[in-house]
C-alpha cells in the first residue's frame, strides 16, 4: 500500500472499530460476531506495528472497552479495570511465554489458569463487610454506576456482607478487610439464556444475540426490578483494591480468600507448573466448553507470583502478566445465498441454508440447517440476509439468527415450497407435526437416501456406496430399492462401464456387497430405516427373537414387552412388516441370500468389557464414531464421552485432540485401533503402548 492507502485503511478500521465499539459496549446489539470484531482489531493493530506514526494514544489499540452511556452515573476506577492480550494459537501462546521471561530476567513461575467467561466485567466494593457499590468497566477508568441492580443480586448470587469477623484472623475464621473491591464477570446461564428468549419470543420481543448481551442487557436496566428477574451469576476473577486484609504472594491466595469471604469461586480454576501443562488446559477446556453450564470464550493465563507481574508491570491497556487464550470463533457473521430442501429416506423435507463460505469452529461451512419450516419463520432468515452461523464442535452448523440492520431493502419471506425438488410431488405438512414430508413412495430423493442409508457404517457398512455413488446408480436404473444393491454384481459389465468407476473399485464394492449379506440381524433391522428402530433397538429385538423371521410374525404385544422397545415403536414394526411393498422387498432381501437369521452378537454373551468404561478419541479407519461405540456397548461396555480416573481404556486414531492429554495425566491406559478390535475380542490390553 502507498503511504496516502495505509491512512485510509486505518482510519477506516478506527471508524469500523468505533462503531461496533458502540453496538457492543453501548447498546449490547453487537452487527458482528466477536472473531470479526478480533478480525478488525487485528488488521488495525498489524499496520500500527509496522507503521508506528499511525498509531495515536485514541486508537482502540490503545483504549480499553467502550464509551460510559450517560444513563447511568460515572464511577472512577480505583485502578485502571484493563483488557488483555489475545493469543489464538499456540505459537502465540510461546511467544508470549519466551517474551515474558526476557522481561523478567528468568522463568516467572507457575500460571494460574481459569476459564474466560463470557460475560459482562464488573467492580463490587465492600467497605467494613457490607456491599456498597457496583461499576461496569466502562472505557476502563471510569465505569457506569449499577449499584442499585447488583443490589438485587445480592443474597443469592453475591454476598451482601462478607463472611469473617472485623479484626485479625483466627483459627476457622477470615478476617474481613476494612475495604475490598472485587473484579469478575457477571454472566447468564445458557438454560436461562434460552428460556429468557423462549419467553421473549412468546411475547414478540427482540430477542437476545447471545448470554453474553443477555446478561448486560438485564444488569444495564433503569429498572433494578428487570435486573431482579434475570438468573444471573457471578464468578470473581480478582481482587482490584484491598486494606486491612491479609497480604498475598501469589495470585491463588487472592481467590482463595474470595472464597473464604462468601464469594462463589470457578471450581475448574488451576495452578499449572508451565506453559506446557497451560496449553493442555487450554485444549481440553476447548474440547469441552459444552460440558459447562455457561459460555467460555477462551482461558485466561496468569503469572501467579504477584512480585514477578508487579516487575513486568503493564502497557497502557493490558497488562504484561496475563493473556486471553482465544478458542476458535463457533459464530461467525456471513451471507445466505439461498434456501434449500433437501429430502430424507423418510420423505421429511427438510430446509437448509446455502452460504457463502465461512470457517466456523476450525472447518469450512458452506451449509446450515434451518431444521423445518417454524423453524425459518421463527428466526426469519430470508436470501440475502447476513446471518449468524454457529458450528459447536462436531454439531451440525445451523443459523442462529439473521442480522436485521444488514437486511437488503428488497428482502422478501421465503416461503416453503408446495412441491418436493427431486420428484415434482405434493410437499405435505402433517396435521399437529412440525416437519413437512413427500408423500411420494417413488420419490427418486427418498430413494437415494434410503439406500445410502442401508450401505452406512451404522447399517450394512458397504465401503463405496456413499450418496453420490448411489445417485450414479440410481440414474442408471441399476438400483430402484435397497434390495437391489445385491444384484449390481450381474450388472458389472455395465458398472465398469460407468464415469468414475475404475476397475479395482468396481472389484471392491462387489467384495463389500458380498460381505454384507453376512452381516447380523441387527444391522439388517437398522438398515431398512424401520421408523423409531435405531441401533440399540435393533439389537434388542434381535437378541429377543433370534431372526428377522421371528420379529416379523411377532405380535405387538410381545415387540412391546422387549426391552427399551415399548408400544410406540411396536407399533412401527408392526406397520412396516404390514406393508405390502416391505414384504415384497423382504422377500427380494431374502432371495438375495441376505443373512435374516441368527444374530451373530449373541456369541457375545461374555460381554469382554463388562463393567469397563471407554472413550473414543480422533478419526479412527474402520469404525465411525457411532460405530465404535456400539461396538463397545454390545461387548458390554459403556462409551463415555470424557476421559476420567476410572476410565478404562482411552481408544486414540487419528487427531486425538485433548483427550490423549488427559489419559495420559491421569496414567489411563491407550491403545490404538488394532489393540481396541483385540480388546474388544478378548478383553485384555497389550503389554505396553497403543497397537
Amino acid at each position: 500500500m502507498s503511504e496516502r492507502e495505509l491512512v485510509r485503511t486505518a482510519e477506516e478500521l478506527r471508524n469500523k472499530i468505533a462503531f461496533h465499539n458502540e453496538r457492543y459496549y453501548g447498546q449490547d446489539a453487537p452487527v458482528i460476531s466477536d472473531a470479526e470484531y478480533d478480525d478488525l482489531v487485528g488488521q488495525l493493530r498489524a499496520i500500527e506495528e509496522a507503521h508506528p506514526e499511525l498509531k495515536s494514544p485514541t486508537s482502540p489499540t490503545q483504549i480499553v472497552g467502550g464509551a460510559r452511556s450517560a444513563l447511568f452515573a460515572p464511577v472512577v476506577h480505583s485502578e485502571p479495570m484493563m483488557s488483555l492480550d489475545n493469543a489464538f494459537a499456540v505459537d502465540d501462546l510461546a511467544s508470549w511465554g519466551k517474551r515474558i521471561e526476557r522481561l523478567a530476567g528468568g522463568a516467572v513461575g507457575a500460571f494460574d489458569c481459569e476459564l474466560k467467561i463470557d460475560g459482562l466485567a464488573v467492580a463490587l466494593l465492600y467497605v467494613d463487610g457490607a456491599f456498597v457499590q457496583a461499576s461496569t468497566r466502562g472505557d476502563g477508568q471510569v465505569g457506569e454506576d449499577v449499584t442499585e441492580n447488583v443490589r438485587t443480586l445480592c443474597g443469592r448470587v453475591l454476598p451482601s456482607h462478607l463472611k469473617g469477623h472485623r479484626g485479625r484472623s483466627s483459627p476457622g475464621s477470615v478476617a474481613i478487610p476494612s475495604l475490598l473491591e472485587v473484579r469478575g464477570e457477571i454472566y447468564m446461564p445458557v438454560a436461562s439464556f434460552e428460556a429468557l428468549n423462549e419467553s421473549r419470543a412468546r411475547r414478540g420481543l427482540p430477542l437476545f444475540a447471545n448470554p453474553r448481551n443477555s446478561a448486560a442487557g438485564s444488569l444495564r436496566q433503569k429498572d433494578p426490578s428487570v435486573t431482579a428477574e434475570r438468573d444471573l451469576a457471578f464468578w470473581p476473577y480478582q481482587i482490584g483494591t484491598i486494606e486491612g486484609g491479609p497480604s498475598f504472594t501469589r495470585h491463588r491466595q487472592t481467590l482463595d480468600l474470595l472464597g473464604d469471604l462468601g464469594f462463589p469461586v470457578n471450581p475448574e480454576s488451576q495452578v499449572l507448573d508451565d506453559l506446557a501443562a497451560v496449553e493442555a488446559y487450554c485444549r481440553r477446556w476447548q474440547e469441552h466448553r459444552h460440558d459447562l453450564a455457561y459460555e467460555i470464550d477462551g482461558a485466561v493465563v496468569k503469572v501467579d507470583d504477584l512480585a514477578v507481574r508487579e516487575a513486568l508491570g503493564t502497557t497502557s491497556r493490558a497488562p504484561r502478566w496475563a493473556l486471553a487464550f482465544k478458542f476458535p470463533p463457533e459464530e461467525r457473521n456471513t451471507k445466505l445465498i439461498e434456501i434449500l430442501v433437501s429430502i430424507g429416506r423418510s420423505g421429511r423435507a427438510t430446509p437448509y441454508a446455502h452460504l457463502e463460505p465461512v470457517v466456523v469452529g476450525g472447518s469450512k461451512v458452506q451449509m446450515a440447517t434451518l431444521h423445518n419450516e417454524d423453524q425459518v419463520l421463527l428466526k426469519d432468515v430470508r436470501p440475502g440476509d447476513t446471518v449468524v452461523v454457529r458450528k459447536a464442535g462436531d454439531v451440525i452448523p445451523e443459523i442462529l439468527r439473521h442480522v436485521p440492520e444488514l437486511r437488503p431493502a428488497s428482502s422478501r419471506p421465503w416461503r416453503f415450497p408446495t412441491s418436493c425438488p427431486m420428484c415434482n410431488g405434493p410437499l405435505v405438512r402433517l396435521e399437529g407435526e412440525g416437519d413437512t414430508y413427500c408423500v411420494n413412495a417413488d420419490c427418486v430423493g427418498q430413494r437415494i437416501q434410503r439406500i445410502t442409508h442401508f450401505a452406512s457404517r451404522s447399517a450394512l457398512d458397504i465401503e463405496g456406496l456413499g450418496d453420490k455413488r448411489v445417485a450414479q446408480l440410481v440414474a442408471a436404473g441399476l438400483l430402484c430399492d435397497v434390495a437391489d444393491v445385491f444384484t449390481l454384481a450381474l450388472q458389472r459389465e455395465v458398472v465398469e462401464t460407468m464415469e468414475r468407476f475404475a476397475e479395482q473399485s468396481v472389484a471392491n464394492l462387489l467384495s463389500a456387497i458380498e460381505e454384507a449379506r453376512h452381516r447380523p440381524v441387527s444391522r439388517l433391522l437398522v438398515g431398512l430405516s424401520i421408523r423409531h428402530v435405531g441401533t440399540t433397538a435393533a439389537r434388542a429385538l434381535a437378541k429377543a427373537f433370534g431372526s428377522l423371521d421371528a420379529i416379523e410374525d411377532a405380535a405387538p404385544e410381545a415387540l412391546a414387552e422387549v426391552d427399551g422397545i415399548g408400544p410406540k415403536i411396536a407399533q412401527s414394526l408392526t406397520a412396516f412388516f404390514a406393508s405390502p411393498a416391505n414384504r415384497r422387498l423382504l422377500a427380494k432381501l431374502r432371495a438375495a441370500g441376505v443373512r435374516v437369521d441368527e444374530e451373530e452378537e449373541a456369541t457375545l454373551d461374555q460381554k469382554t468389557l463388562a463393567g469397563r468404561t471407554l472413550v473414543v478419541s480422533g478419526r479412527l479407519n474402520g469404525f465411525s464414531r457411532d460405530g465404535a461405540k456400539a461396538a463397545i456397548e454390545a461387548h458390554g461396555g459403556k462409551a463415555a464421552g470424557s476421559v476420567s480416573a476410572r476410565t478404562f481404556a482411552l481408544v486414540v486414531g487419528e487427531a486425538p485432540g485433548s483427550k490423549l492429554a488427559d489419559a495420559e495425566r491421569l496414567g489411563v491406559p491407550v491403545v490404538g485401533e488394532a489393540a481396541f478390535v483385540r480388546l474388544l475380542a478378548t478383553g485384555e490390553l497389550p503389554a505396553s503402548g497403543p497397537a
